[in-house]
């Protein structure tokens, strides 16, 4: 038998280990396989940045060469070591003490001395980005803000423990078998420059996971001084072990990179813009890593034959109030009531700029001739990150491009499409959206039945689009919410909380010691 230590088996391995080194330097133009069948090459920057001891990883589906630094590669390292060690300590804390973690870091965020310096950081972060011409329409940490964060951390204390549930029991002639709940492990989030996601990404503590993140540059200041000022205090109050929710302390998108790419990470969940979140999924999943991943938005709204009018205004106002995954991007009007129902689009669009800071209306290029010509002709100021900026009021957009997010800052942007009926409507949706959310305005029931039959969207309302989030709607902080872009993931639920980071073990009982497969009487006792 050839055990691989002699012969040529020991010669294969030998001339395999020889043909394994370490990347110390690149080279401009040096090719770098991908996919099984294509090259990448290595650019001057890229070559002249690497040092010995960076990584590169190589996103297998589009061949992107990403840096990671060696400081960033270490951070990250770090990080989910700390929450893979922790975890392995979680199955010894009580559900009481989890409990205790969440009152303590509310009260933490409750407390005014605490959340004054908390405060100065975020107004720092949010210099910063505004001197940089980034939006800052999420990074401030408002008096709402915070208190969603701590209605958030509560909700979770509240919420029932998940550990250890039974979800179904099978009892056989002498034993039983349970079906239960169990933790999952660490869990990786990445999300934007948002300071209350914080509430999100600890609640997977509830169910006895333990979370690493990173946040956007924008807010890493305002992390810092949360994670100081009332996470890590909290999770010594309550006895949890401190790497139970860890920050990735690094503003470089290099270590979110390398965090995704670990692979003791048991879920990878992004949130952001879309060809970021895109890639960090790609990293976790040539890991081996399963993910949820939420990069795009953007609602559509369709108007029916039956569509009541007031219905039909309220409902694009109240979608509009801000830009956020959930807010009305994509207007759909059937042909039959495109005369009446147009007006009303444009006036609840104009009172939406109004409450905000003006408006725009991309409309599509066969339909631009139904619009006014006050609409057609006018130029309007169009707040944008870097300021206000004038433009058309109104402008073509080819069908092919209904699928583009409008990512506004504080001038709600809309799409405008006169569809023939629903179906087309429909169509659309499930062809060039996201497949996010879709909401029908139809005083029709079984045309909502149809809808909800035929739209590929794990979303689906018959009035405004903003009810779309966990902690409104389910009273549970999100960790994302499910995008069908790019398959049906996570069937457990269109919104992934906390509690829904779940594993299932199976434990048996058994009663009958004489249990035997093969039906074989049990021996005698020796003497």
């Amino acid at each position: 038998m050839d055990d691989g230590t002699s012969g040529k088996g020991a010669e294969a391995v030998r001339t395999s280990l020889a043909r394994i080194g370490r990347l110390e330097a690149l080279a401009p133009g040096q090719a770098i396989a991908f996919g099984g069948d294509r090259v990448a090459y290595v650019t001057p920057e890229l070559a002249a940045a690497f040092r010995p001891g960076d990584r590169l990883v190589v996103v297998q589906d589009s061949g992107d060469l990403l840096h990671v630094p060696a400081a960033d590669h270490a951070a990250a390292e770090a990080a989910v070591g700390r929450a893979s060690a922790a975890f392995a300590r979680m199955g010894e804390v009580s559900d009481d003490a989890i409990t205790a973690f969440f009152e303590a870091f509310a009260e933490r965020l409750e407390t005014d001395a605490i959340w004054a310096r908390i405060a100065a950081a975020n107004a720092a972060d949010v210099a910063s980005a505004k001197a940089r011409g980034r939006s800052t329409t999420r990074l401030a940490a408002s008096d709402a803000m915070r208190a969603d964060m701590i209605a958030g951390l509560r909700a979770w204390r509240d919420a029932e423990p998940s550990r250890g549930k039974v979800l179904e029991t099978i009892d056989h002639a002498g034993w039983t078998i349970e079906q239960v709940t169990a933790p999952l492990g660490p869990v990786g989030f990445v999300f934007e420059g948002r300071p209350n996601v914080f509430a999100d990404a600890t609640g997977v503590i509830r169910a006895g996971n333990t979370v690493v993140f990173r946040i956007g540059s924008d807010a890493l200041g305002t992390a810092r001084a949360i994670v100081a000022e009332a996470l890590d205090p909290a999770l010594g109050d309550a006895g949890l072990p401190q790497g139970a929710a860890v920050l990735v302390d690094s503003p470089a998108h290099a270590a979110g990179w390398a965090m995704f790419a670990d692979a003791r990470l048991a879920l990878a969940v992004a949130r952001g813009s879309g060809p970021a979140v895109a890639q960090l999924g790609a990293i976790a999943r040539q890991a081996g890593t399963p993910v949820s991943l939420h990069g795009t938005g953007g609602a559509w709204m369709v108007a029916d034959e039956t569509a009541d009018a007031e219905r039909f205004h309220a409902a694009v106002f109240h979608s509009l109030d801000r830009k956020v995954c959930n807010t009305l991007n994509v207007c759909c009007i059937v042909e039959s009531r495109a005369d009446e129902l147009i007006p009303v689009f444009l006036q609840a669009l104009r009172q939406a700029g109004e409450r905000r800071r003006g408006c725009k209306l991309h409309v599509a290029e066969a339909d631009a001739a139904r619009l006014p010509e006050s609409w057609r002709t006018a130029r309007a100021t169009v707040v944008r990150a870097e300021g206000p900026v004038e433009e058309p009021l109104c402008e073509p957009i080819a069908d092919a491009d209904l699928g583009r997010e409008w990512e506004w800052e504080e001038s709600p942007e809309v799409s405008l499409k006169v569809v023939s009926d629903v179906a087309e409507a429909v169509a659309l949706f499930n062809a060039l959206s996201p497949r996010f959310e879709a909401t029908l305005i139809s005083q029709d029931r079984a045309a909502h039945e149809r809808f909800y039959a035929t739209v590929d969207a794990p979303f689906v309302g018959d009035g405004f689009t903003r009810w779309v989030d966990g902690q409104y709607a389910l009273n549970r902080p999100e960790l994302g919410l499910s995008n069908w872009q790019h398959g049906r993931l996570f069937a457990r639920g269109a919104v992934l909380a906390g509690d829904g980071v779940f594993t299932v073990r199976a434990r048996v009982r058994q009663a009958d010691l004489h249990l035997d497969r093969g039906g074989a009487p049990t021996p005698p006792r020796a003497g």
